[in-house]
């Protein structure tokens, strides 16, 4: 049964985000380092818990059930194994001298002025293969945080320039869950929506590594210290196996003993207690991280029951009613893409919870299901690659030390997908006579 739809039901995200933005703009006009680090968000989230839970539990339901359900979704619990897999791995990598070990051979292989480029391309082919951004993110980022420091690169740009890479595949490869969600939701042709969504991803990627290219400024970094470069093996076996297509947590699990055995054998005076000392401490710098989704989990899942995401599917609706054409119909379904991802944070789920009103908004205003399914799955993948509060950016934060807020500004390919997408959608479509509008006839 479909909760009775409420606007009021959205003010827990917004209490949330006004006392984590707000408190981290406050401490960051007042000179104060780190500003948006003075008020943790797992701490700013607790009050819209709080209302979230008067809300529901005032419609009659049972309020605490919900939210635990909600924490504990296997998704959820996915995302916090990955968290601590990837936190482990880049810890015990670094002690062991692996990052030392990957950036002299990568300083090797690309000029300076190429740098920023190659390693956003590089991220891009890993996710195109493998399909996941969160994997790609937790195999690429390590690597790419050692070459920015060896040459001097700002953090914050190359991270940003990895989760843009990282969203690339997630948005576009056929083997990822998006793709699947929405292919299977809009009725369309798997290899008909990757046409599709090749004609928006492809100039946004050129353009980003464009722009990297422009941006990019290397300054002479110190020169890593001379090690053994059979260290970087467990770096290569994680995106090998990646590119095998093997489960991101399996190919982290596998990565995390590889590194310890790297260590244990080239290494000097690394043994089992050291490993495991080194493990905790990849845990210990994923705590925020794992806190904040378990808590956003259970947000999400009180603003679904609330009714909140039925009364955001209801406002699109009315909106897509009164207007008529493909323009109108595309940015309704766009608006529902990214709102609903905005509200559960997790661009799989955002695509499931739309499909059924995106297909049906598809079929009144003519719209191809391939089209429907390209620009359901951008929107999301637009949302979650520039949210501060998205798993993608929180990984590459923390992997990175860096800020969530500052990194989501410096997402330069997501920034770039949704202007050519808007550009897309605005664009005459001469092949309209050619496409069944979603729902009619089309084959899933």
């Amino acid at each position: 049964m479909k909760p009775r739809p409420s606007a009021l039901a959205l003010t827990p995200l917004l209490l949330f985000l006004a006392l984590f933005f707000g408190a981290g703009l406050y401490f960051t006009a007042q000179g104060r380092a780190l500003g948006f680090y003075q008020l943790r968000a797992p701490v700013a989230i607790l009050p819209a818990l709080a209302l979230g839970l008067w809300l529901v539990r005032r419609r009659g339901l049972q309020a605490q059930p919900v939210l635990l359900s909600g924490m504990g979704d296997a998704n959820v619990m996915l995302m916090c194994l990955v968290f601590l897999l990837a936190g482990g791995f880049a810890a015990v990598s670094r002690a062991i001298g692996a990052v030392d070990a990957v950036v002299a051979l990568g300083l090797g292989m690309l000029p300076p002025a190429l740098l920023l480029p190659g390693l956003f391309l590089a991220a891009a082919f890993v996710s195109l293969s493998i399909g996941t951004s969160m994997g790609t993110v937790a195999a690429v980022a390590p690597i790419a945080l050692g070459v920015a420091d060896a040459a001097g690169l700002d953090r914050v740009l190359v991270t940003g320039a990895v989760v843009g890479g990282a969203m690339f595949g997630d948005n576009l490869s056929i083997i990822s869950d998006t793709t699947i969600a929405a292919t299977r939701s809009q009725g369309a042709q798997m290899r008909d929506k990757f046409r599709e969504n090749l004609r928006i991803a492809l100039p946004a990627a050129l353009a980003t590594a464009a722009l990297l290219a422009v941006l990019g400024d290397p300054a002479p970094g110190a020169a890593p210290a001379a090690v053994s470069p059979w260290l970087a093996l467990p770096y290569l076996l994680v995106l090998a196996l990646a590119l095998l297509g093997l489960d991101v947590v399996l190919v982290l699990g596998i990565g995390l003993v590889a590194a310890g055995l790297a260590g244990v054998l080239l290494g000097e005076g690394y043994g089992p207690a050291r490993f495991a000392g080194d493990v905790w401490t990849g845990f210990e710098g994923m705590v925020e991280i794992v806190l904040l989704s378990v808590l956003v989990g259970g947000l999400a899942a009180l603003i679904r029951a609330g009714g909140g995401l039925e009364w955001l599917a209801g406002a699109i609706a009315r909106f897509a009613g009164g207007h008529t054409g493909r323009r109108a119909g595309e940015f309704s379904i766009a608006a529902l893409s990214a709102g609903a991802d905005a509200l559960t944070a997790n661009n799989t789920v955002a695509i499931l919870v739309s499909g059924e009103l995106a297909r049906d908004i598809a079929g009144r205003h003519g719209i191809s299901p391939r089209r429907a399914a390209s620009v359901l799955d951008v929107f999301a993948c637009v949302a979650q690659g520039v949210l501060p509060y998205g798993a993608q950016i929180l990984l590459a934060a923390s992997l990175a030390s860096v800020s969530p807020l500052a990194l989501a500004g410096r997402v330069h390919y997501c920034w770039l997908l949704a202007l050519v997408a808007v550009g897309f959608m605005l664009w005459p479509d001469r092949r309209r006579g050619r496409d069944a509008p979603a729902g009619q006839g089309a084959r899933a």
